[in-house]
Formats: C-alpha cells, sequence, structure tokens
C-alpha cells in the first residue's frame, strides 16, 4: 500500500494518490490530470476509482478528465446529484483497491454530500481517513456552502456536530487524517500549517472535537467571526457538479502567443480584462494602461476568484517569460477558462511597439513614515478584518481588498490615497483595480504594515485591539 499527498500551496489543498497491487485511487484531484496519469504509468498501475468528497466550492477537480482519459468511475457519496456519469455510493459501502479497501463513511455538514473515506489496511485495520472539509487539522469545515439547500447554516452546522461525533470520533486514536486544507484555505477558520494528523490529535487538540461540547456551543463556534465565503465558491461548486471543458482545451487556447497589434485588438473589445501576473515591482515600473495586477508570486488563484466576479470574462495575459502555462492553469483551477492568449515578448515588445505604458507611485515605509509625521495624509489599509483589527495605523480607512469592488463609492478620485497591506502584494492588486476605475492619484507603501512597524513611528500612531 502507498499513500501521497500532493499539496498545492496556492490552493491550501491536498489531493491523493492510493496504490495497492496494482490499482490507483485518487482523491480530489486538481484539475491538470497529467501528473496522476504518469504516475500510475510509472508503476504500471490502472486508475480505478476517483473518489470525491463533496462538490469542491474552492477549485474545479479534475474527475472528469480523469474519468474521460482512464475509465476511471467517478465516485461520490450519498446524496451527490451530477449532470454526468457518476457513481453515489451509500453509506457504509465497501470499495476493493488492490489488496485494500475503502470505506464510505456519509458526514454531511460541510456540505450535504460531504462524505469522509476510511481506508482500511490489507488486514482490515482502519489506517487512516481521507476527510475532505469535514475534518481539518485545528478546525472543521465551513456549514454554508450547500447548493442550492433550503438548509440553514445553523441546520448543517448541527449535522457536522453528529457526524464528527458518530462516524470520526468513533474511530481510533491512531487513525490518520489526510485533510483536503491546510492553513490558507477559505473553507474554514483557523486550520492548522500541518496536513496530516491523527484523530487522537484532534482530539486533543481541535477546538471543535471537544468531549464536553454541545451541540449549541459547537453551531455557536463554528460560526463565529465566520467570514462570508469568496464569491467564486458556489460558482466553482456548480461547475463540478454539472461538468466543465477538458483543461487540455482550455490550455491550448490560452497559450496562444499575441503581438501587441494582436494583444491591443482584443484588449480594446469590451468585457476583456488584461491581467498582469508578474511580480509586482515589475508592475510598478512598467504595465499596460487599464491592467489589472495579480502576481504569480502569491496566492494567485484565491484572489483571482475573490475579484474577478465573471469566470466567463476574456482574459489576456501578461507573464513572465516561461510562465504562460502555469497562469493559464492555475486560472483554470478556480474555473476561469476563457484565456485568449499572452502578449508576445512581455512588456519589453509592448514598449518597443510604441503603445502607452503606465506606472505606479510607491514609496518605502520610511518615507511614508516622514509623510504622516508631517503632514495629514489619506491611508486605505486594505489588509483583511482580522489583521486590521489586530493593529492598524489609527488615521488609516479599513478598506478590506476581498469587498473592493463594493466599496469604490467609499473613496474620492480628487483625493491622493496611500495604500498598504501586509507585505506588498495585496497593495498593488488594490491599487491596479482602483488605476482601472479611474482613481489615479494613488501611492503604493512597498514593504506594507510589516515595514510600516519598523520605521520611527511613533506608538500613538498605530491601534492595537485589547483583548
Amino acid at each position: 500500500m502507498k499513500i501521497e499527498q500532493v499539496y498545492t500551496s496556492c490552493l491550501a489543498q491536498g489531493a491523493y494518490y492510493i496504490e495497492s497491487n496494482g490499482e490507483f485511487a485518487i482523491i480530489d484531484p486538481l484539475r491538470e490530470t497529467r501528473a496522476y496519469i504518469e504516475k500510475a504509468k510509472e508503476s504500471n498501475a490502472e486508475i480505478k476509482y476517483v473518489f470525491e468528497t463533496h462538490f469542491h466550492a474552492d477549485f474545479v477537480s479534475g474527475h472528469l478528465d480523469l474519468a474521460n482519459q482512464t475509465g476511471a468511475t467517478i465516485v461520490y457519496g450519498p446524496g451527490a446529484e451530477t449532470e454526468y456519469e457518476s457513481y453515489k455510493a451509500k453509506d457504509g459501502e465497501v470499495f476493493k483497491l488492490g489488496d485494500i479497501s475503502i470505506k464510505v463513511l456519509h458526514t454531511p455538514g460541510h456540505t450535504l454530500e460531504s462524505t469522509t473515506y476510511l481506508l482500511r489496511d490489507e488486514h482490515e485495520r482502519d489506517h487512516a481517513i481521507f476527510s475532505g472539509d469535514t475534518l481539518f487539522l485545528g478546525d472543521v469545515g465551513r456549514p454554508d456552502l450547500a447548493i442550492k439547500s433550503n438548509l440553514t447554516k445553523e441546520d448543517l452546522a448541527e449535522m457536522l456536530f453528529d457526524s464528527l461525533r458518530e462516524k470520526i470520533m468513533t474511530l481510533g486514536d491512531d487513525v490518520i487524517v489526510y485533510p483536503a486544507h491546510g492553513a490558507g484555505s477559505a473553507c474554514g477558520k483557523s486550520m492548522s500549517k500541518e496536513t496530516v494528523g491523527t484523530i487522537g490529535e484532534q482530539k486533543r487538540s481541535n477546538y471543535a472535537l471537544r468531549a464536553d461540547m454541545t451541540k449549541a456551543e459547537f453551531v455557536k463556534e463554528v460560526l463565529d467571526g465566520m467570514a462570508p465565503p469568496p464569491q467564486y465558491f458556489a460558482k466553482n461548486a456548480m461547475i463540478n457538479k454539472t461538468g466543465y471543458n477538458s483543461f487540455e482545451q482550455v490550455l491550448k487556447t490560452g497559450n496562444k502567443p499575441l503581438n501587441p497589434e494582436a494583444f491591443e485588438a482584443l484588449a480594446n473589445q469590451e468585457g476583456t480584462l488584461v491581467l498582469d501576473v508578474r511580480p509586482q515591482s515589475d508592475f510598478i515600473g512598467a504595465h499596460i494602461p487599464n491592467a489589472i495586477f495579480i502576481g504569480l508570486n502569491g496566492q494567485f488563484a484565491p484572489w483571482v476568484g475573490a475579484l474577478i466576479t465573471n469566470l466567463k470574462q476574456p482574459i489576456l495575459l501578461v507573464v513572465p517569460e516561461g510562465k504562460v502555462e502555469e497562469a493559464v492553469t492555475r486560472l483554470s483551477r478556480v474555473g476561469y477558462d476563457n484565456t485568449l492568449g499572452y502578449l508576445e515578448g512581455g512588456m519589453a515588445a509592448w514598449k518597443s511597439s510604441g503603445r502607452e505604458v503606465e506606472t505606479l507611485d510607491s514609496i518605502s515605509a520610511e518615507t511614508f513614515a516622514e509623510r504622516l509625521k508631517s503632514k495629514d495624509i489619506h491611508i486605505l489599509d486594505v489588509r483583511r478584518d482580522g489583521e486590521y483589527a489586530k493593529k492598524h495605523l489609527q488615521s488609516a480607512q479599513h478598506f478590506a481588498l476581498d469587498y473592493i469592488n463594493s466599496k469604490m463609492s467609499d473613496i474620492s478620485k480628487d483625493k491622493v490615497y496611500h495604500i498598504h497591506c501586509a507585505g506588498g502584494y495585496r497593495s498593488v492588486i488594490a491599487a491596479s483595480i482602483l488605476k482601472s476605475r479611474g482613481f489615479h492619484k494613488l501611492v503604493d507603501v512597498a514593504g506594507g504594515f510589516g515595514a510600516i512597524k519598523t520605521t520611527n513611528l511613533p506608538s500613538s500612531e498605530f491601534v492595537e485591539a485589547t483583548s
């Protein structure tokens, strides 16, 4: 028996290979399937099953392409109705895989169809669970993502309480836990940075598994402080339920070189978005007018999903050399399949063609501190609510990047705004979006709040949470 976790940091997502005696199963695969198929070939093994723990909301799964390319059976748990061929397993049903078996544990709560898969070794001993978004390390899945359900998040939280205590906490303490996500995912609130644990460890450390916890306490604590889900979550879940175009076709269409003339012609078509995925320093130095920056070197896919509201929007890419396939792939992981091509030769070709170039004013944290001390300036803090609440500049206006599309009326195009985040990535995203909407009096603070805290600003400039 062989188990391998394939962890993708950008999505904080874990997919799994399981192999036994010439047979493979894949659990919660990513959109691109080449690696899974090659791994099976290397092992001279057949991909027999693609197990899905639920209809994923934060990424588009590779289940359909895998099934189409290998003949593997797509398996969901009870209640999962799809618009493509799949097998809906019963609670307690067992699937043989070589010398081992995988048992279906229906664990509704995160979503109605959420299922945990219990792996039993060749001696029929409980070895590990693949818990999807039911149980994370340090947390549990958010109970507000059910598709077209008339149940409330409170109803689902109660189901999750029962699932955890009746199906998972009854397993042995030595059973390994392989979750679908780790720290950084929006599918939970306080996940551990670790990606593998045990039932026993979680019983001792996970707030949601306290032995003396009542159902009412569980519902309150799970829902307390839970931010609204990103706008793309429901759309991705529906794609996983209804189906999608093949990834190879998406890659072929997106990996198309365009000279500056052809690129500009497409960019000028109504509704087309120019997405610049280079490092933020490159964007600051020179970018195409109205381009949006979301760099590949940060939490690229989640920010694309949070900020670009139309999954079908035509996208043109400005990418670092050799990064086109990566960019198209990472866009497709969250359902953005309409990439039309990329600027061949990058910004060097654009400049050489004589076309207009814009820059973004960016200053050091030290310069910012001097400006703040010498005069009244307008500051936009684009960090998340929790970051802002923990510590912020007293004169800063909270302008969380997550909600920027609905906050434009809160600021004025006539004022100069100094924008900061935690480290400098999100502030450039925010500035690029504001520039595309006609806000041009913007100054980025390089290094963000982390750098601002190291300046000689007096402590009176900062507001800290009291508890």
